[in-house]
């Protein structure tokens, strides 16, 4: 049986969909409570989110987070508010290439987040985000709902030969074609790219140097952490890496089954606010408050 010692944990890793955030993709006033208190008692928050930073603002305001969090799986590592980029990992124009072609041959929704400098002199900042398809339809909507960001429509062939790159890309399709889909990118590309599940529709690729493992060991790096001082909350095939990053891992019970087998420990659901009820009795509770 592992146990955690609560008087060593200093940082909390937070997947946000499926795990933090309800099935309604809010934070209850339960969970947001006891993250504060976490917070007050010195013990950071790190988001580590397939969300955009726009797509994750809320929530961390929410939250009065601050320091170093983990989007775009990954992809950017950003200190906030100030925005202060630690890190990024952007897919190479080849890979996007050959996943517009694919789109338009299967008749697949494929969607592209750009980077769009901040022309900013001094130290680097987080690029500004241009979410871009090829055509409104459905599932454009329905990632508008979800995370409140309104993809731009227009030739993804034309906008890729002026980028440097992309921060992320992303399949939105139901699981069967996914599984049609992914050995095709490994197939072409190996380990030249990285291929993760992150919602029951979302397919996303990235570099191979993004994941939220990855981030995540920046942001410790960053704050000068070790692994047995986190604790690492995630619900899907993309959260993997972040419990073979921390210390102790916990998974919700409406986990996908094998993030579930992989956690240390597995926890209420999001809608039973699986995370705070843990947070409550581990670490608010224990003896040494």
């Amino acid at each position: 049986m592992y146990t955690i010692k609560p008087e060593t944990i200093k940082a909390l890793a937070l997947d946000l969909d499926g795990t933090t955030l309800r099935p309604d993709n809010t934070l209850s006033a339960r969970t947001i409570r006891a993250l504060k208190i976490c917070i007050d008692r010195g013990i950071r928050v790190i988001i580590c989110t397939g969300r955009s930073i726009g797509a994750a603002e809320p929530y961390r305001l929410a939250l009065g987070a601050v320091g170093p969090m983990v989007y775009f799986n990954g992809a950017e590592v950003v200190d906030m508010p100030g925005g202060k980029l630690l890190n990024t990992a952007f897919l190479d124009r080849e890979v996007l290439d050959f996943c517009v072609d694919l789109s338009r041959n299967q008749g697949i929704y494929f969607q592209v987040y750009f980077p769009v400098p901040s022309g900013e002199s001094g130290a680097p900042t987080a690029a500004g985000e241009l979410l871009m398809a090829e055509r409104q339809s459905e599932e454009t909507e329905m990632y508008r709902k979800h995370t409140g960001i309104q993809a731009v429509i227009g030739d993804l062939k034309a906008a890729i030969p002026g980028q440097q790159g992309c921060i992320k890309s992303m399949f939105i399709t139901d699981p069967a074609t996914q599984d049609l889909i992914r050995p095709k990118l490994i197939e072409q590309f190996g380990s030249r790219v990285y291929v993760t599940r992150t919602h029951p529709a979302f397919l996303e690729i990235l570099h191979p140097r993004a994941s939220k493992g990855l981030g995540l060991q920046h942001a410790m790096s960053y704050l000068n952490l070790a692994p047995a001082e986190l604790i690492a909350f995630g619900d899907e095939e993309n959260d993997l890496p972040l419990f073979t990053t921390a210390g102790f891992s916990a998974a919700p019970a409406n986990a996908k089954e094998s993030v579930r087998k992989a956690a240390n420990m597995v926890i209420g659901s999001n809608g039973e606010d699986g995370v705070a009820a843990f947070l409550e009795e581990v670490l608010i509770h224990f003896k040494g408050h």
